[in-house]
């Protein structure tokens, strides 16, 4: 049997940095990946929460997530998302790199939002930017739009206030003028990005001004949301996929089951964002709703391979 490439965290962390992720998956878009043909996520529930299954294939590798929600780790100071990454090479199918999955997933999914934010969000000005949350996913979305964008200020909304002040303390290590905040932020903002566990909107939508955008990437849920109708209905919706949306977003789900839209409200999703020629509507809000998809984790894990194969 060949070798099994192992890559942990910190060599991820040390082979590529959220820009070059970032790029990469603008290339595979550029490339012909169709993001609404991806297969499906797999969720079977275990009884320490939920178990995801998330296969793709594209170009010369195939791989599949296996990832874990556990609600009741973080009390017993355990991380809430696990998991595994295991690709394969697209021709044979033999298993030539074995990836820790979490975070995976840590890389991924700030870069998708980044990868939004570059077609979203104007380049010729420094952005205020409100962040809900204090996890990971925050830390991790915080250097992605770094990366992409200059910020003007950064503020921070999290349920903790030990959490929040400690995150406008790292952005204030990155170089950005930070601080903790509240929900009514979001009236001054230009970016508003939300990565929690929340199952209901976290602010008034109302409140968020005609050129922002809003990036939400807590919940693959159809129950659950962070962001509301009021919002979702008079913004520009943007998406990974359609299909992966309509299966799961419940931030479009629960205002399309309302009446409130109807599915042809998306009005683009990430592969015609990059590819272009649309023109993002700056008199509306632009709301871009992700869930994670597996195609994502395939495109970065074959970068870290080729890279640790390199390095």
């Amino acid at each position: 049997m060949n070798h099994l490439l192992q890559i942990d965290a910190t060599t991820m962390a040390r082979l590529l940095g959220p820009a070059s992720v970032t790029d990469v998956l603008a290339d595979v878009l550029r490339a012909g990946l169709d993001p609404e043909t991806a297969p499906a996520r797999s969720a079977v529930p275990v009884p320490a929460g939920e178990l995801l299954l998330m296969p793709a294939a594209f170009g010369n590798h195939a791989g599949v997530k296996i990832a874990g929600v556990a609600p009741g780790n973080p009390a017993a100071g355990l991380p809430r998302i696990t998991g595994s990454y295991l690709l394969l090479d697209g021709e044979t199918l033999r298993p030539v790199a074995l990836l820790d999955g979490a975070a995976l997933t840590e890389l991924r999914t700030p870069a998708v939002s980044a990868l939004a934010v570059r077609h979203l969000t104007p380049d010729d000005r420094p952005l205020r930017l409100v962040l809900f949350g204090t996890g990971p996913q925050a830390y991790g979305h915080l250097e992605a739009v770094l990366a992409v964008r200059e910020l003007a200020e950064v503020i921070v909304v999290g349920r903790n206030p030990v959490g929040a002040r400690a995150l406008a303390g790292y952005a204030r290590k990155l170089g950005a003028l930070a601080r903790p905040g509240t929900p009514d932020d979001v009236g001054r903002a230009d970016l508003v990005v939300c990565c929690t566990t929340a199952r209901e909107p976290l602010f008034d939508g109302a409140l968020v001004a005609a050129g922002a955008t809003v990036v939400a990437v807590g919940s693959h849920e159809p129950t659950a949301r962070e962001t509301d109708t009021a919002l979702v209905a008079r913004s520009e919706v943007y998406v990974e996929a359609r299909s992966a949306a309509l299966r799961e977003a419940g931030d479009l789900l629960l205002p399309t089951a309302e009446g409130a839209i109807e599915e042809n409200h998306i009005a683009g999703n990430l592969a015609e964002l990059v590819n272009g020629p649309r023109v993002p509507s700056s008199g509306r809000p632009r709301l871009f709703k992700s869930v994670g998809m597996a195609w994502e984790d395939l495109a970065v894990a074959v970068a870290l391979h080729r890279a640790a194969r390199t390095a």
